[in-house]
């Protein structure tokens, strides 16, 4: 038996098998888990076929974080393919390229507004929307980037990583009593597809090579995964508002 073993599972983000979403829907399998995927618009065929690449058949049900009509008739799409969710993973984020690359100061609201909506209000969205599938509670792991310093060129992202980060403990708060767990997982830097959009990205190599006591491989995303999928376990029972941090310990090395 896998430590995941009968759990359905709602897996957002999967857009190449180099993505975190990827791997966490693939090591769930392999821990027993029926696993479910969301994907949109232009790269809904993308995630169907990079799904086949999964250890079994990963269905994929259309869902905009940003339509109220998606995030309305989540519950009966899931439904199609599963009677309920035990789990949830929120691997989304999203800024405008006005919104990266030193900008900071320049950011019109239009664009932040975006990055605030797609990368930390749609935890909120998300959760509230996947409710009527956790009657008996669940778990929610969002992936998230360390928000406690401010990172070159990261900018307003990194703001809505903190937005991110507060909303995860409001809804950890509030679920609670539900049995819903709510945790995040800042993982380090991987290269993936979100990856290539954030300007001077590869500047984090050598933060990383440099502080992390236990090494870091931006091209493996496996130990985040690992993480998210642990606390979509049962073996986290009273384990909510947390932020595990899967960076070879950068978060507690000082400059």
């Amino acid at each position: 038996m896998g430590i995941l073993d009968g759990k359905r599972l709602l897996v957002t983000g999967v857009l190449t098998d180099a993505s975190i979403a990827f791997h966490v829907a693939r090591l769930a399998q392999e821990e027993g888990a029926t696993v479910v995927l969301t994907s949109y618009g232009r790269v809904l065929s993308l995630t169907r076929r990079i799904a086949g690449r999964l250890p079994a058949a990963a269905p994929v049900v259309e869902l905009d974080v940003t339509s109220d009509d998606d995030l309305a008739a989540l519950a009966d799409r899931v439904r199609e393919h599963v009677d309920g969710l035990d789990g949830v993973l929120h691997s989304i984020g999203f800024a405008p390229e006005a919104a990266l690359g030193g900008n900071f100061l320049h950011t019109a609201w239009p664009d932040v507004a975006t990055a605030l909506h797609v990368s930390a209000f749609s935890l909120k969205a998300l959760t509230v929307a996947a409710l009527p599938l956790m009657p008996a509670g669940g778990a929610v792991v969002g992936l998230d980037f360390d928000a406690a310093v401010a990172w070159p060129k990261y900018d307003w992202m990194g703001v809505a990583k903190a937005a991110l980060e507060s909303t995860a403990r409001y809804l950890a708060r509030d679920l609670g009593p539900r049995g819903v767990r709510v945790n995040l997982v800042a993982a380090g830097p991987v290269k993936t597809m979100a990856a290539k959009s954030i300007p001077g990205f590869e500047d984090f190599r050598g933060v990383w090579e440099a502080r992390a006591p236990l090494g870091w491989d931006l091209s493996d995303p496996e130990p985040a995964a690992r993480a998210c999928v642990a606390l979509l376990s049962d073996w986290f029972p009273r384990t909510t508002g947390e932020i595990v941090h899967v960076d070879g310990g950068v978060h507690a090395i000082g400059a």
